[in-house]
């Protein structure tokens, strides 16, 4: 088994696979969006580390003054994601990644590092219990389920955008938020389109196209952000049956 990493750089993007779109033919069309977001972002220092293989092993992350999410903090790291999935896992490769991460942080000289979790564990991010054995304690809360956890290297702590603390749209309209940064994106944002039409739904889908914007989203955002008739639901990516049940139809 590989035990080589490597960055995506302007020099490798466009050969290279990203790990989370990896065979899916039906995200091929976010992936090309995906690799046109990655050329503006590399330059702003954001990082997409993996293992030179075929597989769902790779971390993601920025500073977070570049970061496209409402959370606020001086000289620390985001991490996006860090996904090790399938026979890969258990291998050591978590927390490798998750090393290097730390580890080219203190490089740089930031504060320190950040994450978007959960009390209980839920899709799309990662395991709370396991940030905890690097250091990694809660910074900061949304609602009862969501935490912003951080490793600070001196003792000061990153928290959401006020923003965040105040979500809002208009009654029985369903709201999406969602960014090209996220492979399966466009296949979601399809299946959702075609579900609301079919089912008389009404949708709002608003394109966070820009950091500005990413940094003044009025609820809580990784890549991806739903509201349902004024209330925050989730950061799930929806497909046609989480949506039903989402909706209850």
């Amino acid at each position: 088994m590989s035990e080589e990493y490597i960055n995506l750089t302007l020099d490798n993007l466009e050969e290279e696979h990203l790990c989370c779109a990896i065979a899916d033919k039906k995200h091929q069309a976010g992936v090309v969006s995906k690799k046109e977001w990655l050329k503006e972002r590399i330059s702003e220092g954001h990082v997409f580390r993996k293992l030179n293989a075929k597989g769902k092993i790779f971390v993601e992350y920025a500073p977070l003054e570049e970061a496209w999410v409402p959370i606020e903090g001086e000289d620390y790291v985001y991490i996006y994601c860090l996904w090790v999935s399938g026979s890969y896992k258990g291998k050591g490769h978590a927390k490798a990644l998750l090393t290097h991460c730390i580890e080219d942080a203190k490089a740089q000289g930031k504060k320190g590092v950040c994450i978007l979790s959960s009390q209980k564990k839920k899709p799309f991010l990662s395991d709370k219990k396991f940030m905890q054995k690097f250091g990694f304690e809660v910074a900061d809360t949304f609602e009862k389920d969501y935490e912003l956890l951080a490793l600070p290297f001196d003792g000061s702590k990153p928290a959401f955008a006020e923003c965040v603390k105040h979500p809002s749209t208009t009654d029985d309209t369903l709201t999406i938020y969602y960014s090209p940064q996220c492979p399966y994106s466009a296949d979601c944002i399809a299946q959702v389109k075609a579900f609301c039409e079919a089912n008389a739904v009404a949708l709002n889908l608003v394109v966070i196209d820009s950091l500005k914007k990413a940094k003044s989203i009025p609820v809580l955002f990784n890549n991806w952000a739903v509201l349902y008739q004024g209330k925050f639901e989730t950061v799930h990516l929806l497909n046609e049956g989480y949506l039903k049940k989402l909706l209850k139809i």
